[in-house]
């Protein structure tokens, strides 16, 4: 028990884009005093770099070598949010040797929380199943295509005016669909996560599920 006890405690949400996962991690995260990391980011920070270097994210061998060769210095004036990262970013998180070199990343995260923190959230596709199996609780966050696409497209033509929602619900689906479909750490729910559907809930209800799941797990745990 005392073992168990010196482990810090780890939150998995995992789940498709715009789905919410992101924002809920940042404010569970805020709410327990743990330590955050948004795994598509690391993805997202590999993908960016590709393209900043005008490399190809589907030469799998040259993706493979910018992220063993990864560090977060090397997006802090790269902006990893636009629409073309995303797309690179799905595309670079489907090979396997990209993801075994971030995997070792978000474990020693998820083991050793910076800062001191007792505990870690950590947010993506594959945590509750591959990157941390073993974690206290688990969610996989998930809405309407049709929601996703609508919030992903608010947040995206603040940048592009011109965009069209359609274009954006037609890239979301493909890219689930890549996720869903790699040999490589598909986007899956864990067995024992929690469902949590966000299409008819605000920020706030969906905040206010996940507290519930994760005060009721705390208090069996001790």
């Amino acid at each position: 028990m005392q073992d168990r006890e010196k482990k810090p405690l780890v939150i998995a949400l995992d789940g498709p884009a715009a789905s919410g996962k992101g924002t809920l991690a940042q404010l569970i995260a805020k709410q327990y005093g743990f330590a955050h990391l948004d795994t598509g980011a690391l993805y997202r920070g590999v993908a960016a770099v590709i393209l900043e270097a005008g490399g190809d994210p589907n030469n799998a061998e040259k993706a493979a070598v910018f992220a063993r060769d990864f560090s977060i210095d090397q997006i802090e004036n790269l902006n990893i949010r636009t629409k073309e990262v995303g797309a690179a970013a799905s595309i670079v998180a489907a090979n396997s040797e990209v993801r075994a070199a971030l995997l070792d990343f978000q474990r020693r995260f998820a083991a050793a929380p910076p800062g001191g923190a007792k505990g870690a959230v950590l947010d993506g596709r594959d945590i509750g199943t591959v990157v941390c199996p073993d974690a206290t609780v688990k969610f996989f966050v998930t809405a309407s295509p049709e929601a996703r696409a609508g919030r992903r497209w608010r947040e995206l033509k603040v940048a592009n005016p011109d965009l069209e929602e359609t274009a954006v619900y037609k890239d979301l689906l493909e890219r689930d669909a890549r996720d869903a479909a790699r040999a490589d750490a598909p986007m899956v729910a864990a067995d024992d996560a929690e469902l949590l559907d966000t299409t008819h809930l605000s920020i706030d209800a969906a905040f206010a599920a996940a507290r519930r799941v994760i005060d009721g797990v705390f208090r069996r745990c001790g």
